[in-house]
């Protein structure tokens, strides 16, 4: 058994143990479950998709919508704690995110959201590359919960039309022709919908960042972006105290 089937028989037997055992708890829990899986930068799809299965809608869109947001402030509050210096280092890697620190400052809410509507930059590495940016805590997890609202609603609705749990977990990971139009024809409304969210999201996004310059005129060699950081102590320099008296001054 591979890991990757070993990974989606957890779930399924998670989901399953949600099902069968906790009842009025499952919503609770199910929300609860997305915390560990985001801060493993580990896709959450199959628990979105079980929660439409398990609960349906509202109550399963209500359980994924607020579970998501969960695991990405979790997320968000590690990266801006001890895995800050981590988060840090890794933004060479992601050259699109300078003008996206910089349009932060401006306008961090309107940032945020528009950037959980448009896939400017990798699902799960956003949520740490956000926490180093100058966004307060409130605003990102009202924009995060906003702006994820469209693809979770999408997921819950496709995991109400599975006829099984196993539907759930298998085939998923593999894309396929039968896969995609079962998908389109189900919920071909909310297709519409998040097409068209993303297409202005996308223009305002771009207007966003149009802003506040040419990303390549921005930087030089060592870009300076507006991120939260605490100055080094630099413990080696010298305390010196000076006291002044009358027609002569002294260092000690």
């Amino acid at each position: 058994m591979t890991i990757r089937v070993f990974f989606w028989q957890i779930l399924k037997d998670f989901l399953l143990w949600i099902k069968q055992d906790l009842g009025p708890w499952g919503p609770l829990v199910l929300a609860i479950a997305y915390i560990p899986l985001t801060v493993c930068a580990v896709p959450a799809s199959v628990l979105t998709l079980g929660g439409g299965y398990l609960f349906g809608l509202p109550v399963g869109f209500f359980a994924d919508s607020i579970g998501a947001t969960l695991g990405a402030t979790a997320a968000f509050l590690l990266g801006r704690t001890i895995g800050r210096s981590y988060v840090i280092s890794k933004l060479k890697n992601y050259p699109k995110f300078h003008a996206v620190a910089i349009a932060i400052q401006r306008s961090g809410f309107k940032i945020v959201l528009l950037l959980r509507l448009v896939p400017l930059l990798p699902f799960n590495m956003m949520n740490y590359l956000l926490s180093v940016t100058p966004v307060r805590l409130g605003e990102y997890m009202l924009a995060s919960w906003v702006g994820m609202m469209p693809i979770t609603f999408a997921l819950v609705y496709v995991g109400t039309t599975l006829k099984d749990l196993s539907d759930v977990t298998h085939g998923w990971t593999e894309v396929s022709t039968t896969r995609w139009v079962l998908i389109a024809a189900g919920f071909m409304i909310s297709v519409i919908l998040m097409v068209y969210i993303t297409k202005v999201a996308k223009a305002s996004l771009d207007k966003a960042l149009a802003e506040n310059g040419d990303i390549e005129g921005i930087f030089g060699s060592e870009p300076r972006l507006p991120i939260v950081a605490e100055p080094p102590l630099d413990i080696q320099k010298p305390f010196i105290i000076k006291i002044d008296s009358p027609g002569d001054h002294r260092v000690k």
